[in-house]
């Protein structure tokens, strides 16, 4: 009785908040998702093409949805202790940050598709992988501002607003498939560049809604003043880069783990490149609730840790990872009894299949340990002790997965199951380090 009463207003605080969370992080995989299936029953070679290179995206695009992670510690603080203005003011600051830090990731991928054909990827795929690049890279300035908009109205306890952007983003972004991958409505036939086209204009259409919301939203009324007369100063967009950068590294490093499993993927063949999209797919569908759940957590615990009240602080981790646990033990069960239709929503191609359902070991493998390494690395973002999570990940992701990876895929000689195992090797390893030092840390504080 006393552990329901103590962890009951934390379940239901975190589940409120949370739910819009993760409906709109879904929201955020689902344009990559109905991307997969409509360009998996395009063709065969698009859905190979297309894995590819939203894995390569996906190493940036969650770096810098790392890097605006570092304005919810900074910005809750602020919330929790009503202090409107200074909420206002370091939502401005994140934005310039985030601009500053998204220019670099910008500039990184230009590069990189200047040489996009020095990455030992089937040479037939090339052709379509290069326009849908080009389309990716276009919407990375509104993948910014989104970023800085959500992070904004979630830590200030507004997590609907982001969930209807996403919804309205998705359902146009579905329609936009549609037309411009087969050719509907008058438009000619695009196949993966019409995917990448509707993702664009997808991706245009939430920042502008955000824009608007923003400013026409009598709730946000409290932090316009803030927002327009305070002056920035280097000191606190340093200080978002301070706590932001950690966290671009460790998502960004988390990301390269699968974005290099899919590089080593593409060096075993086309038929193993496209299992592990729909693997990877499906696994950021799961890692995305716990994420919602986690972040959510998140905002609470930087509102108590700006009142200093550490011991509510630690309730809330705690009564998070219980929520994630029991979503990890559901999801896996649905993804175990489904497994074949899941195969066949991505895919007609049945060699596809078969090699997506085998996969389904190390899949399965990493979700408890998914669910554990995002809680406690969302509750260390609460408390804004980010710095050693950079380095936690560089042991998880790079030191341990990747050359495990390697080591199982070819030196072992157990192909693409192989390269796969190396995924639930890291995410173990970062969540045994993210709980140890969150605990160390409240362990001082109580």
């Amino acid at each position: 009785m006393n552990f329901i009463v103590r962890y009951k207003h934390h379940y239901s605080t975190i589940i409120r908040l949370g739910t819009p969370i993760v409906l709109g992080q879904l929201g955020n995989v689902i344009l990559g998702f109905i991307d997969t299936i409509m360009v998996g029953q395009y063709s065969g070679a698009a859905l190979s093409a297309a894995g590819f290179v939203n894995n390569i995206f996906n190493l940036g695009i969650f770096a810098m949805l790392g890097f605006s992670y570092g304005a919810t510690p900074i910005i809750g603080a602020f919330y929790g202790r009503n202090e409107n203005d200074n909420v206002g003011h370091s939502f401005r600051d994140s934005i310039w940050a985030n601009i500053l830090f998204g220019t670099i990731i910008i500039m990184a991928y230009s590069l990189l598709y200047i040489n996009l054909e020095h990455l030992n990827q089937p040479k037939e795929l090339l052709p379509l992988m290069r326009p849908y690049f080009i389309t990716l890279l276009a919407s990375l300035p509104f993948v910014i501002l989104f970023n800085s908009f959500k992070q904004f109205t979630d830590t200030v306890a507004a997590t609907k607003t982001a969930m209807w952007v996403i919804i309205v983003g998705n359902i146009t972004n579905i329609l936009l498939n549609y037309i411009l991958i087969f050719g509907k409505c008058g438009f000619p036939e695009m196949g993966l560049t019409g995917a990448g086209i509707a993702t664009l204009l997808s991706r245009v259409l939430m920042a502008v809604l955000y824009v608007i919301l923003i400013a026409g939203q009598k709730k946000f009324i409290n932090y316009k003043n803030g927002f327009k007369t305070q002056r920035s100063k280097r000191k606190d967009v340093t200080r978002l880069f301070k706590v932001g950068t950690p966290l671009a590294v460790q998502m960004g490093m988390e990301t390269a783990s699968f974005s290099l499993a899919s590089l080593l993927m593409g060096w075993l063949g086309a038929v193993e490149l496209a299992a592990f999209q729909v693997m990877c797919t499906t696994g950021s569908l799961c890692f995305l609730v716990y994420y919602g759940i986690a972040a959510a957590a998140c905002i609470r615990i930087s509102h108590y840790r700006g009142r200093g009240e550490w011991n509510k602080v630690n309730d809330i981790a705690n009564a998070s990872l219980h929520i994630i646990l029991f979503t990890a033990a559901i999801l896996s069960t649905i993804i175990i009894i489904f497994k074949c239709q899941l195969a066949a929503v991505f895919t007609s191609d049945v060699a596809i299949q078969e090699m997506f359902i085998a996969l389904l070991i190390p899949l399965l493998a990493y979700q408890i340990s998914d669910g554990i390494q995002i809680n406690y690395a969302n509750a260390l973002r609460g408390i804004e002790i980010t710095k050693p999570m950079s380095i936690y990940a560089l042991i998880s992701y790079i030191l341990l997965a990747l050359p495990v990876s390697y080591i199982f895929g070819f030196t072992l000689e157990l192909g693409s199951i192989g390269v796969a195992y190396g995924l639930p090797v890291g995410l173990t390893s970062a969540a045994i380090l993210y709980f140890t030092r969150f605990h160390k840390e409240i362990k001082n504080k109580i």
